[in-house]
């Protein structure tokens, strides 16, 4: 089973998804489906990270760039906050990740605004000027 998970990833889930249902234990390939169950947990981290970056550096654009506000931004911002609030409540635990996060993401999206704003990254604040309560806020919109 171990041949096919290198060569055929599809086939592979197809069979242990139904070893599993068959209760065929002894012909799982569990060092691989325990790379896979680890492997799912940090994508849904990876996938809050990413929401959280998108988030902010849309955020920084809107308060750092009023006369280039769009429908796209708000709508940017909007689904960055869905698809948060979407992976945690999915799985509760990782309610805290996007405060453990919170810097982390907020120098990429400074970064990034610098860039594709073409203002100097000194313009933005060192550390996140925002809270994580009002990042999620479902209304709220930095000011000028």
């Amino acid at each position: 089973m171990s041949e096919k998970y290198l060569t055929d990833f599809n086939l592979w889930i197809n069979q242990t998804a139904q070893l599993l249902r068959e209760h065929r234990w002894h012909e799982i390939d569990v060092p691989n489906l325990i790379e896979e169950v680890e492997d799912l947990g940090k994508s849904e981290r990876r996938g809050i990270a990413s929401q959280l970056n998108r988030l902010l550096l849309h955020l920084l654009k809107w308060q750092y760039q009023p006369q280039r506000r769009s429908d796209s931004w708000l709508d940017s911002i909007t689904d960055a906050r869905t698809q948060i609030e979407l992976a945690i409540e999915d799985s509760p635990s990782l309610g805290s990740y996007p405060v453990e996060q919170l810097e982390e993401s907020y120098q990429r999206a400074r970064r990034q605004a610098a860039k594709q704003t073409s203002m100097e990254i000194s313009l933005f604040p060192e550390t996140c000027p925002y809270s994580l309560e009002l990042i999620l806020a479902e209304d709220w919109l930095p000011e000028n």
